[in-house]
């Protein structure tokens, strides 16, 4: 994205702006305290919004379009863009239907928009939040510069010298605790006119997003999808595998809880007190666990978005970058249907379920060996729900990059016969092959000639041989793997790299890895397909 040449958009509010809402009548020496909302674009459960309306007679709810985001330092499709623009939209209603004057639209530097306040005599506070190093630095320079509060509330454990000590207790007890709470007509909600709206910016950096079934964001969505999520959650657990099942038999909820459209903790309690109980209720309140889990992660440490967290495998893979490799990759042209479906359903639509990502994971580092961080950035980009605490924290665990004992290396041709057994999905995303006999498809290379002349398909032709022999890379890379294994989880039982993992054990689970597992000369473990990542005591 780049701003449109006939559509400038102005630095905004200016400062007359501000200091024309920064007086009344009644209060002329309390402007009040603005909320800045980052990725939390709601007014129930929000714990910036509690606090100040419990502080001040007025507040001012402020979201900042900050332009890094959208020039070409920017890393989100256009789509995910629209999506977040939904929300605001939606955010700004929540205001309004509470008697409010609405949300107030910035556009600049978030910290050059909220000094203009700060001059003006105004507080400011925020919703603490895990982010990597732009987030962080930013938060830093907020708050020693301008004296922005940032109010904890997200059930993340923070400012403890051990924070995986009895983690799961207090997540939990935060899980069961009252929402944060707030009485619209005890503060006034003000708003400043600025200029600046959803469509200006979209306008003014082009955004015009080309991806399909994508929904709209916001909370009344969100808490439609909830709802009816909940009264069929005992389909959850055959649903999450298959990537065709899993398009309608998953919550659908993630992209809203990326941007704070629901609380985890509102979803929780929904689900707590209104679905039916068993085994799809359980596995989905330890998906929700499983969300702070590697939220926690990232607040750890915002190294996961840049950096191996085990320093034995920095730079694992980069001596055999290979563009081409990559690119088919990115394009779903591998010669693998399952992992080329699944991609090119990636770069349509934005969505694709759990299983499916670890698989595309799997075989971009496991079997073409690439350079983690390119194929982490990808998913990144086009991922409406592309969140930095899950996606790079995932990414890394489900490369090997930690140091705990077995690799989730998935087989791609095992999963066409377990997952689309009738070639739905490959058929829908490859159409190429769409006249292949399912009994081809994990390994359409292999289809008789007579075949492929019965059903007009010339493979190598109409559709890629495999970019790699499978079986020789699988081999290849266990062996490299394995020869630095021991070194990376004897690693772990360093304090610092203890601490970066920020394991569910916490740093004892970590030196026991190291003093189990430090010696070994090879990778132990090798089928993903077989296990289960669904309970909390999996969680690495």
């Amino acid at each position: 994205m780049a701003p449109g040449e006939d559509a400038p958009l102005p630095r905004a509010p200016g400062p007359d702006a501000v200091r024309s809402i920064s007086r009344s009548d009644d209060a002329p020496d309390e402007p009040g305290t603005v909320v800045w909302h980052r990725d939390d674009l709601r007014i129930a459960d929000n714990p910036a919004l509690a606090a100040a309306a419990a502080d001040a007679d007025r507040i001012l709810p402020l979201f900042v379009f900050d332009p890094g985001f959208y020039d070409e330092r920017g890393a989100a499709c256009d789509a995910r863009i629209e999506f977040l623009h939904d929300c605001l939209r939606d955010l700004d209603r929540q205001y309004r239907d509470v008697g409010g004057a609405g949300l107030t639209y910035g556009h600049g530097d978030p910290l050059d928009v909220l000094a203009r306040f700060v001059d003006a005599g105004w507080e400011v506070v925020a919703s603490a939040t895990a982010s990597g190093r732009y987030g962080r630095r930013r938060d830093e320079r907020a708050r020693e510069r301008l004296g922005v509060r940032f109010v904890a509330g997200d059930g993340l454990v923070r400012d403890a010298d051990r924070p995986r000590e009895d983690w799961s207790d207090r997540v939990e007890s935060w899980f069961a605790a009252d929402p944060f709470d707030w009485d619209p007509r005890s503060v006034a909600v003000e708003r400043v006119e600025t200029g600046v709206s959803p469509d200006r910016v979209s306008d003014a950096y082009g955004v015009a997003p080309t991806k399909t079934r994508v929904p709209t964001g916001g909370r009344g969505p969100a808490k439609d999808r909830l709802r009816a999520f909940a009264e069929r959650i005992a389909e959850y657990p055959g649903s999450i595998s298959s990537p065709v099942d899993a398009r309608e038999g998953t919550s659908g909820l993630s992209a809203y809880l990326r941007f704070g459209c629901l609380s985890v903790r509102e979803v929780h309690r929904h689900v707590d007190e209104r679905a039916p109980d068993g085994r799809g209720k359980s596995m989905y309140v330890s998906r929700l666990f499983w969300n702070r889990h590697y939220t926690q992660k990232l607040l750890d440490w915002p190294g996961w978005l840049d950096r191996a967290v085990n320093p034995v495998y920095e730079g694992f893979n980069g001596d055999r970058h290979d563009p081409d490799l990559v690119a088919a990759w990115k394009r779903g042209e591998t010669g693998f249907p399952m992992v080329d479906a699944s991609m090119r359903c990636l770069r349509e639509t934005g969505w694709l379920n759990f299983r499916m990502r670890a698989l595309c994971a799997s075989f971009y580092f496991h079997i073409l060996q690439q350079p983690w961080r390119i194929g982490a950035d990808h998913f990144y980009e086009h991922l409406i729900d592309g969140d930095p605490a899950i996606n790079y924290t995932q990414w890394q665990s489900q490369c090997g990059l930690v140091g705990r004992p077995g690799l989730r290396l998935y087989d791609p041709r095992k999963q066409v016969r377990d997952q689309d057994p009738d070639g739905e999905f490959v058929g829908r995303w490859v159409p190429e092959l769409d006249p292949l006999p399912a009994a081809h498809l994990d390994a359409p290379e292999k289809t008789p000639l007579a075949v492929q002349r019965e059903v007009g398909i010339e493979i190598g032709e109409a559709y890629p041989y495999p970019v790699v022999d499978y079986e020789a890379a699988r081999e290849e890379f266990r062996e490299r793997y394995g020869a630095v294994h021991g070194a990376a989880a004897a690693r772990l039982g360093d304090e610092e790299i203890a601490r970066r993992a920020s394991l569910s054990g916490g740093v004892g689970a970590a030196r026991s890895i190291a003093a189990d597992h430090g010696e070994l000369a090879e990778a132990d473990g090798d089928d993903a397909d077989a296990t289960s990542q669904t309970g909390l005591d999996e969680f690495g």
